[in-house]
């Protein structure tokens, strides 16, 4: 401080002045520039946060939510005429859950099932079944089994899709070897067509059909990914033999430790918006994680968090949010070129806790999708 204010010269205090306006405009100037820094760096942070989970639509409600339906308190009340269920569970754990659109506008699920009574280690048994529903997001009416007659219609990690003959295709793996079962119709009569096949190479290792996801690219060809995360290609039909790409893409997913990388299984492989799509989920800490392709086998990029259980993405058109504890097999279904329905495999309680006869449970439910939101903002993503 430079003295007394009362006995300052003239001069002093026009000195002081001076230097006070500059020490003010100065800090008036690096606040402003914080200011603008901390705007474009908000900018920019909320231009690149939005990932898959942040394109999830409400649910419209059925009927009415219900608080007395099977399931864990922690669930919240739920539409049971969601999706595909037991809404008694006297009978069904259903898993899996894969989309097709008839031409009589039905929506159709291919989705498994077996007796809840033995608790949700009961998979191994599973058998293949086809559902039924007027709407997107149901309640879809089980059908009964999709091949009755081989093997007592067992089927598991059950999927579906349309062949480019215009015939239906159901393709389920892990309990039995890869195999595809094809009908002119999505309500059958299926008849098996026969095994995948996987040429030999340096990478054919990864190829074992385990949690298999299929499509037929734009280009024709198809293109299955494994619980391994490999790409297997085919030019040969359905059937193949698909050649294995490569090692796997799960490496390109930021974050993750090694040992998680080996609990990534369930992949769901698509096409939309220009790219290859692929969500697939981690068993270990619950939540899924999606990657992109400009051409479905290289330079797959890590575009961040798919969903998670644990956020309020599985709500409902009046706010209402529900938390699963296991959300797993997850299926899209694309249409006119996006994608507007995820369906998923959810489970109440930890697969460990789930006994059978018990009030537990699991089901697939259909969450609608904004995908031609998530196309768009990634054609202007790096």
């Amino acid at each position: 401080m430079i003295g007394n204010e009362r006995n300052k010269t003239k001069s002093e205090r026009n000195y002081i002045m001076s230097l006070n306006y500059s020490r003010g405009f100065k800090v008036a100037l690096t606040g402003l520039a914080c200011l603008a820094l901390v705007s474009a760096s908000f900018g920019q942070e909320t231009k690149n946060t939005k990932t898959f989970i942040d394109y999830f639509l409400p649910t419209p409600i059925t009927d009415s939510l219900s608080k007395d339906v099977w399931g864990a308190a922690a669930v919240g009340p739920r539409d049971p005429k969601n999706g595909l269920e037991d809404t008694t569970m006297k009978q069904w754990d259903y898993w899996d859950g894969q989309i097709i659109k008839a031409p009589d506008g039905k929506y159709h699920i291919f989705a498994s099932r077996w007796d809840q009574a033995v608790g949700h280690n009961g998979w191994v048994g599973s058998k293949a079944v086809h559902a039924v529903s007027d709407k997107l997001t149901g309640p879809y009416v089980d059908k009964g089994l999709c091949w009755p007659d081989s093997q007592g219609g067992k089927g598991h990690n059950v999927t579906a899709l349309v062949l480019p003959d215009g015939r239906y295709a159901v393709v389920i793996s892990e309990t039995r070897p890869g195999t595809v079962f094809v009908s002119k119709s999505p309500d059958g009569p299926w008849e098996q067509l026969g095994l995948i096949q996987v040429a030999s190479n340096e990478f054919s290792r990864l190829g074992r059909m385990s949690n298999a996801s299929i499509m037929v690219r734009p280009d024709g060809d198809f293109e299955i990914v494994p619980r391994s995360g490999a790409i297997l290609i085919s030019k040969n039909g359905v059937l193949g033999p698909y050649v294995v790409q490569g090692p796997s893409v799960y490496p390109k997913i930021a974050g993750l430790p090694q040992h998680d990388l080996h609990n990534l299984e369930d992949p769901v492989v698509w096409y939309s918006g220009g790219l290859y799509h692929i969500v697939v989920n981690n068993w270990s800490d619950r939540k899924a994680y999606h990657l992109t392709s400009a051409d479905g086998i290289n330079d797959w990029k890590y575009r961040g968090l798919a969903y998670d259980p644990t956020k309020d993405f599985v709500r409902y058109s009046d706010g209402t949010v529900n938390h699963w504890e296991k959300l797993e097999r997850p299926g899209v279904l694309v249409e006119n070129g996006h994608v507007t329905a995820v369906t998923l495999a959810v489970l109440d309680v930890p697969k460990n806790q789930e006994k059978g006869n018990d009030n537990h449970g699991s089901k697939v439910i259909v969450v609608p999708f904004d995908g031609a939101a998530l196309d768009r903002d990634l054609q202007s993503a790096p």
